[in-house]
């Protein structure tokens, strides 16, 4: 008898153990995301600071060596960004490698400003916009086609309207862009990243924009340039 209601007396109290450990491992993994989510967020608004700092050096120091008319050398703080693009990165027949920075991409009716970086990988995506290897460099005839996380970057793309202007800017110059149309499409409908005979560009994320999980779809803008 003393023996079985010890043991129920124990039942309780290891339950309320276990419940109790969980509890307070479910509050360190929430932590632990937390700081995780944190770090990612720190991480990728220092990079694009510094690459945005890094472009607007060299666009600089390039106009003041054409305006001079001769090859200056580039100031310290923009050497990094041009050892990986060169003056001239956009020209056609340039090899861009993945990770290299492409330029920059600007849509000034939703608030986006964010740096391209060649490629379409996570960590890239993670940092910045990706242009899609493969296919035509801003400025270059063909399609340009862009990629960026929908809960990151490319989320105000959700308010992009028809005859918005998007700005592609190089070392090359700036380019910019007239929204034709936007559309939703399956993730195995690739036509959207056919090449053409104009100078195009494509924008690219997942849809739904506030999906939990892999989104189902894709949301494509189209824009064909209008000047530069």
């Amino acid at each position: 008898m003393i023996l079985r209601i010890r043991a129920q007396h124990f039942r309780p109290q290891r339950s309320q153990l276990i419940l109790g450990w969980s509890g307070n491992l479910l509050l360190v993994i929430g932590a632990l995301l937390l700081v995780y989510v944190g770090y990612v967020m720190v991480d990728t608004r220092m990079y694009q600071s510094r690459e945005t700092r890094l472009f607007e050096h060299a666009s600089k120091d390039l106009k003041v060596s054409t305006d001079a008319g001769k090859n200056l050398p580039l100031s310290p703080r923009a050497a990094p960004f041009e050892e990986a693009n060169g003056v001239g990165a956009m020209s056609p027949g340039r090899a861009v490698r993945k990770g290299d920075p492409v330029g920059k991409i600007e849509i000034s009716t939703i608030g986006l400003a964010a740096m391209i970086m060649e490629g379409t990988d996570g960590r890239t995506l993670r940092h910045a916009v990706g242009h899609l290897p493969g296919t035509p460099l801003p400025g270059q005839l063909g399609n340009v086609v862009i990629t960026g996380h929908r809960d990151t970057f490319f989320r105000g793309l959700r308010k992009v309207t028809k005859d918005d202007e998007i700005t592609l800017t190089t070392l090359d110059g700036s380019f910019r862009y007239r929204v034709d149309f936007t559309e939703v499409v399956t993730p195995d409908d690739i036509s959207v990243l056919d090449d053409s005979s104009d100078a195009t560009l494509t924008l690219v994320t997942c849809y739904p924009f506030y999906f939990v999980g892999p989104a189902p779809k894709r949301f494509i803008v189209r824009a064909h340039r209008i000047s530069g």
